[in-house]
């Protein structure tokens, strides 16, 4: 099947954000660490937050301070985390090898293509926005827009 016949097979393509189109990783272990350095803990390796990362602010705060939901500090820690988060968020964060390529070869077939993400729009959008991919997607659905 040619590009363009597979194309025309759908009416858009959706895409998830962290881990599929932009390698956030990074910066939201960046930001754990950066809380543990406020707190005078030692930083952690990368390799151990970056499982977590998918998990956004809960995945960083158990595997960074072992904080979960439910723990009485948990709500204060997040918001915390967030804050954190929304001054550092760009600062390593990129666009994967190759998602230009083929995003230019959606558009090409006329093929709309959006984000939807469980991440929240106070981050998505400038996110998004800063890496190029608004205004060029059709629709940005975030966590907390639906």
């Amino acid at each position: 099947m040619s590009s363009a016949a597979a194309a025309a097979a759908y009416d858009a393509v959706l895409f998830d954000l962290d881990g599929t189109l932009v390698d956030s990783a990074p910066d939201i272990a960046g930001t754990a660490n950066g809380m543990r350095a406020a707190r005078g803990l030692p930083l952690l390796p990368y390799e151990v937050l970056r499982p977590h990362a998918g998990s956004g602010a809960r995945g960083m705060l158990g595997a960074g301070l072992g904080v979960a939901p439910g723990d009485a500090a948990f709500a204060g820690l997040r918001d915390e985390f967030h804050d954190r988060y929304e001054l550092r968020m760009m600062r390593h964060t990129a666009v994967f090898d190759a998602v230009y390529a083929l995003l230019d070869a959606l558009d090409g077939h006329r093929l709309p293509w959006g984000i939807v993400t469980n991440k929240a729009l106070r981050f998505a959008e400038p996110m998004s926005r800063a890496l190029g991919l608004l205004p060029r997607a059709a629709v940005l659905v975030g966590g907390d827009s639906t």
